[in-house]
């Protein structure tokens, strides 16, 4: 029945932020998108993130255990130190994987969560 991932939607209170930490940050490619309602799309391989802009916080409610567990998006580095280098510089919270793989979490500016993980 399912043949593909195709997107995921994130909803962001502020886009300007979000648009630097999903592009400049992580490095995603932004995209056209030709739908009216603000927000903005980065493709990653075949695959996209929509964000979305919302008129409430949708982010989880703030945790300090293993942010592993709430709900996230989880993408493949190749680099799992440099990529740490570049997060600390930019003052971006992150939690190191309690299972001790090479993984670490991470929030973007509305609190969603997003895993890092060494392949």
């Amino acid at each position: 029945m399912l043949q593909s991932v195709l997107h995921t939607a994130i909803n962001v209170s502020n886009l300007t932020a979000a648009e630097h930490f999903y592009g400049e940050i992580l490095g995603l490619t932004k995209v056209d998108r030709t739908l009216k309602f603000a927000g903005a799309w980065y493709q990653l391989g075949s695959f996209q993130i929509h964000l979305i802009v919302a008129e409430r916080d949708y982010a989880q409610p703030e945790s300090d255990e293993k942010w592993g567990r709430l709900t996230h998006l989880a993408f493949a580095i190749a680099d799992l130190e440099a990529a740490k280098q570049k997060l600390t510089v930019a003052n971006v919270p992150m939690q190191a994987s309690s299972s001790g793989r090479a993984a670490i979490f991470i929030q973007d500016p509305d609190g969603h969560v997003i895993e890092l993980s060494q392949l």
